[in-house]
């Protein structure tokens, strides 16, 4: 009897396990499900810049702003945000527009009705300009510096803004404001904050370019704006020969841009440089590049940014050397933004593309 009675017992164990079992499994099941819809029982993974659709938006600039309009008409399908570049300013620190500015605009917001692109941001940089509209200062941080010095002086520059936008009738806006000083960077974000405000409550956007050396991981950048870093000048005119950009530089500051609030853009450069034996540099088009090297004796691919490169020699006999993208490098720029987790890249400039580049553009690449 003893024995009969264990036996019974050890059943009974064994089902209440296999029950428990079950029900561990039943619940576990049920918030699995569930945590797809519910993010307090578990959120899905996160897409990855591979996984989300791909943004493209380009720069249209004012000194070849009719080789940048003809670019635009032939790509547009392919982009979804162009920028108009650029006003800038007076020398009492108000907006100053050149007088190609009065063609560029209108014919730029012309083209993005032609071409179907909504997304239309006016680019303000700022640059200096005297009386007498001579260009007087690029970039200048001390104008920076006045315009976000006070509460009053940020309020009259946000009023000039927002009328320009009004007056021009552009959907955005956008700050490219380079060499900002390090004691500026609390007010120019507050600046910010409170520019984004006035235009959300208009339905407008708002785009912030930053600078590689700008200290993100230090500032509070406030939620909202489309921040856009500068995925370039890695050589340029301030160095010797070399590419715009490569891999690692791009992945780095891709990185970087983790400390950056919301869903931002890397920003990468087209053509490249030449530079001569006697000191000079010269920016070129990808277009201008390329006809340069059909006198080349070699073309070569450069393994750490997929670059193209080649030496010559100019009708004076002096030696020169060339570094430019094309569309094999952009492609592959815009792989390594992908990879690392970013879906949106913005092109720094239209103006002289080969019918190569235009193709991968309108194809998305």
């Amino acid at each position: 009897m003893r024995r009969r009675s264990r036996s019974r017992r050890k059943s009974a164990a064994g089902l209440a396990i296999v029950a428990a079992a079950i029900a561990v499994f039943l619940l576990y099941t049920t918030i699995k499900d569930r945590s797809s819809d519910n993010p307090a029982l578990g959120a899905p993974p996160v897409q990855s810049g591979s996984e989300l659709p791909f943004t493209l938006s380009a720069w249209i600039v004012d000194w070849q702003w009719e080789a940048g309009i003809g670019d635009f008409d032939a790509i547009a399908s392919g982009l979804d945000h162009v920028q108009a570049f650029a006003a800038y300013f007076g020398s009492k620190d108000e907006l100053y527009f050149t007088e190609t500015d009065g063609r560029l605009l209108p014919e730029t917001l012309a083209a993005a009705r032609r071409g179907g692109v909504t997304g239309t941001q006016l680019t303000v940089v700022n640059d200096r300009y005297t009386e007498d509209g001579s260009s007087s200062e690029e970039k200048d941080p001390a104008l920076v510096r006045r315009l976000m010095l006070t509460g009053a002086s940020r309020g009259k520059h946000m009023d000039n803004l927002l009328a320009a936008m009004d007056n021009y009738g552009f959907e955005g806006l956008e700050l490219d404001y380079e060499k900002v000083p390090d004691g500026t960077w609390n007010n120019y974000a507050l600046f910010i904050r409170e520019l984004y405000a006035r235009l959300h409550e208009q339905g407008k956007s708002l785009r912030v370019v930053l600078e590689s050396r700008a200290p993100i991981e230090k500032l509070r950048l406030p939620e909202g704006p489309e921040y856009v870093m500068m995925a370039y000048n890695l050589y340029g005119g301030f160095s010797g020969p070399g590419p715009k950009a490569d891999d690692k530089f791009i992945a780095r500051l891709a990185n970087r841009m983790k400390a950056l609030p919301g869903d931002n853009a890397v920003a990468l450069s087209l053509g490249g440089f030449d530079w001569s034996a006697n000191g000079q540099v010269t920016a070129l088009t990808e277009e201008k590049a390329a006809e340069l090297s059909s006198g080349a004796r070699q073309l070569t691919r450069d393994g750490a940014s997929g670059s193209l490169y080649f030496d010559y020699k100019d009708e004076a006999g002096a030696a020169h050397t060339v570094w430019y993208a094309d569309s094999t490098t952009l492609k592959r720029w815009i792989g390594v933004v992908r990879k690392s987790g970013l879906h949106k890249v913005a092109l720094w400039r239209l103006g002289g593309l080969s019918d190569e580049m235009r193709t991968a553009i309108q194809e998305g690449f």
